[in-house]
């Protein structure tokens, strides 16, 4: 079993910055991917971001150039660094994490609300 804790969420301006973060505990040493999700009111949740074991990155095409994943392997935590947010990112933002490929066992966090409004 493994447990995501995010936070990091919150209301900000259109431009703004935030950062997510994912704290991952329990079985987790053969956890292959972790990554970003994210749900706006009405829509199918979407990939984010994601990173492997070993570094590699992929980002959905809106947020490229904008977002960046990142990992602190010490702390067992992942991170989602927003830059020039926009109002469309508004959504819950939830953290994942898979033992494999796609279709692998995987497990989600509870969810931040991340707000972008003026």
């Amino acid at each position: 079993q493994v447990q995501l804790v995010e936070s990091g969420g919150g209301l900000v301006q259109p431009g703004g910055s935030l950062r997510l973060s994912c704290a991952a505990s329990g079985s987790i040493f053969n956890i292959y991917t972790m990554g970003w999700y994210r749900q706006a009111p009405g829509k199918q949740r979407e990939l984010v971001a994601s990173i492997s074991r070993g570094g590699s990155t992929n980002y959905a095409d809106s947020v490229k150039g904008r977002f960046t994943i990142s990992r602190d392997d010490a702390k067992n935590t992942v991170y989602l660094q927003m830059n020039s947010l926009k109002p469309e990112d508004t959504a819950v933002y939830y953290c994942n994490a898979r033992r494999g490929g796609l279709g692998s066992p995987e497990y989600w966090g509870q969810g931040t609300q991340v707000t972008v409004s003026s």
